[in-house]
């Protein structure tokens, strides 16, 4: 085990500022430990087979721009972030390899479009499946990660390398509450409130959601990700009470007239 390189590249990701890294060896995705779990095609030495160690970066989705969604400036914040990704791990895989490691960077979406993703809702290899094991964070009722730094608001991409990296603890606490404001707000009620992995959202409706919002320029949905008060980030911005996100709030009519303004425009 390289504890030097693993240091080495923590260092790497604070030049870049990536807040978040985790690192997994590919012995945690052949014990299950949930059901159901990831299959042996889309485990990292599957797709890459010198892959010894995963490493798992993550960048925040600001949580100010997320209050607007469906808009413009969510939409383009979005797309600023998963190009900072794909950026980030391609050249953290490069200087792997010139390192002497062999490494490649894994696309963050790793599907064509939303078309693509409504007749096949299957990516190639899970982030979110990564960046558990990698300690990240766990699942919550929605069905994505949360971590402790941003809650659900977070964006993930992985880098493949043959490299032997000491293994991240898992997350140990349990960070969703059960709180269930995910499932309430979701417009085609595509959560349950079961937990995961027993209950899975509706990826037909999440991604037929995804679709009509991409017609309009102002996808993704993100509403249920907005509402979540798991999060550091809620303090570092003053959004602890998600009672802002209700209807005919007085004490917060300033933020909705905001959110009103920035939707009115930019799309369609």
């Amino acid at each position: 085990m390289d504890t030097a390189l693993k240091d080495r590249i923590r260092e790497k990701c604070r030049t870049l500022d990536i807040p978040l890294v985790g690192f997994a060896g590919t012995c945690r995705w052949e014990k299950p430990l949930f059901e159901p779990w990831v299959p042996p095609e889309f485990q990292p030495a599957s797709i890459f087979p010198e892959t010894k160690s995963v490493i798992v970066i993550g960048l925040p989705v600001s949580l100010p721009v997320l209050e607007t969604t469906p808009s413009i400036w969510y939409h383009e914040h979005y797309r600023t972030v998963n190009t900072l990704l794909d950026q980030y791990a391609y050249r953290i895989a490069l200087v792997l390899t010139k390192w002497g490691f062999p490494s490649v960077s894994i696309p963050r979406d790793a599907y064509g479009s939303i078309a693509v993703l409504r007749k096949n809702p299957v990516a190639f290899f899970s982030h979110r499946h990564a960046a558990f094991l990698a300690g990240l964070g766990n699942f919550g009722t929605n069905n994505v990660l949360l971590t402790p730094e941003y809650g659900p608001r977070v964006r993930f991409a992985s880098i493949f390398t043959a490299a032997d990296i000491p293994q991240d603890p898992l997350c140990s606490d349990d960070l969703c509450i059960r709180c269930m404001q995910c499932v309430e707000c979701c417009p085609v009620q595509a959560l349950t409130e079961g937990t995961y992995p027993e209950s899975l959202t509706d990826k037909s409706a999440c991604s037929a959601r995804s679709e009509e919002l991409a017609s309009r320029y102002i996808s993704p949905c993100g509403l249920c990700i907005r509402v979540c008060p798991v999060g550091e980030d809620r303090v570092q911005f003053s959004r602890e009470n998600t009672r802002r996100y209700q209807e005919g709030r007085p004490e917060f009519e300033r933020d909705h007239r905001a959110w009103s303004h920035v939707q009115k425009y930019g799309g369609l």
